[in-house]
């Protein structure tokens, strides 16, 4: 496992910004999508629905790569490749559903969003860190 730095960690999580992130299909087709994310320590977490195209190629293979760009001058990013791990905890579900809802509907929402995606059939995204690229100031 790799280590995120507390840059890293200010970086994904100083601004809401969505993380995008790559898949493989079963025929070997790239799937990139944008992902509401929020960390617990040094793991990336976020949710998706079971029979979801994420949650389908995460079940066969759960490589992933996310990548999450700051877009305003000088451009930064960060590229995150790791192991993503599914679970059906409810509770960790609707807790983690509720942290994500908060940060990106903001606190006066983030009960009802976070009760809409911890339903049954909804699961938990855990990204473990393998390798960490990140580039500040591209156009500095």
């Amino acid at each position: 496992m790799h280590q995120l730095t507390s840059e890293h960690k200010h970086f994904l999580m100083e601004q809401v910004r969505t993380a995008k992130l790559a898949i493989v299909r079963k025929d070997g087709r790239p799937h990139v999508t944008p992902v509401w994310f929020e960390l617990d320590g040094g793991t990336l977490v976020f949710t998706t629905w079971h029979t979801s195209v994420k949650a389908v190629n995460i079940k066969r293979d759960g490589r992933v790569c996310l990548c999450v760009d700051d877009e305003k001058p000088p451009f930064s990013y960060i590229q995150i490749e790791g192991t993503a791990v599914l679970s059906a905890d409810s509770e960790a579900l609707k807790y983690w559903s509720t942290r994500i809802a908060a940060r990106y509907m903001g606190e006066e929402l983030a009960e009802a969003y976070g009760k809409r995606n911890s339903v049954e059939g909804e699961l938990l995204v855990r990204v473990l860190p393998t390798k960490v690229v990140f580039i500040k100031d591209v156009a500095s």
